[in-house]
């Protein structure tokens, strides 16, 4: 198989195909997509603005929004990459194509609830009165830089896990981590100094910032921080490339 157009073929047709089994049985379909954000997004805003309220922070619905959307996406796309390769052993094992497209089709088949949840941000963004600013055009910048850092870390886990199956349990207890340590209900600020650069490199994180300098602020994304986004999301991708590549030889005798 060739890596032009039979690639692209197969690679689309994966992502229809776990996009539909993903929502066969299920009677709300893609508003889910919308239903857990805003669902959050409520509580969170109830708890900091009702029982430990901060000030300081503006239009606090919008801001969690921020935090919200780029962790959902990266904790339903790496969570199903992760399992991909093991769900699909029998494309695996018979049909000779290229073994990364599996665990990416698993990534990008999530970026239509990643498009909803974006378009629920903006118009919480506008709804609010934040209005449009010409900055939004980082947007598709930043979202591509999060979609190629999560590609890499799936390469990664997705390979492990045909050898090692806790993995996916590894996938789940890092993402309850994620979740404290991206500045989603909580502001950057507050964050001590010593550890705030550590901070801007983690990728969601560095989105996170990134989304509120651009939709709350009305201004272009932080150069550092965008710098650190842009090269840890091309270096995990290469990383993980090449320790899938290392790896897909013996996915045969696991699976």
């Amino acid at each position: 198989m060739t890596w032009n157009g039979d690639y692209v073929f197969l690679l689309r047709n994966m992502i229809v195909k776990d996009f539909k089994i993903r929502y066969r049985n299920m009677s709300l379909g893609v508003f889910w997509s919308l239903l857990n954000p805003l669902v959050m997004m409520g509580v969170l805003t109830f708890v900091f603005t009702a029982i430990l309220p901060n000030p300081n922070i503006k239009h606090f619905s919008v801001f969690v929004l921020c935090g919200l959307v780029p962790f959902n996406f990266m904790s339903i796309a790496w969570n199903s990459g992760t399992v991909s390769i093991f769900h699909n052993a029998g494309l695996v094992k018979r049909v000779p194509v290229p073994r990364e497209v599996v665990p990416i089709a698993a990534v990008l088949s999530n970026c239509l609830h990643l498009f909803i949840q974006i378009m629920l941000l903006l118009v919480a963004v506008v709804g609010f009165g934040i209005g449009i600013n010409i900055y939004w055009l980082w947007l598709p910048l930043v979202w591509v830089l999060e979609i190629i850092f999560v590609c890499g870390i799936t390469l990664v886990t997705s390979a492990l896990d045909v050898y090692v199956r806790d993995m996916r349990y590894v996938v789940e207890s890092a993402m309850t981590v994620m979740f404290w340590m991206v500045p989603i209900f909580y502001q950057f600020e507050i964050i001590p100094p010593r550890y705030r650069d550590v901070y801007q490199y983690n990728p969601v994180a560095a989105l996170v910032l990134c989304l509120r300098n651009i939709l709350l602020d009305a201004k272009a994304p932080n150069p550092e921080t965008l710098l650190k986004l842009t090269l840890v999301s091309l270096l995990s991708f290469a990383f993980g490339w090449v320790v899938f590549g290392k790896m897909k030889q013996r996915f045969y005798d696991h699976l």
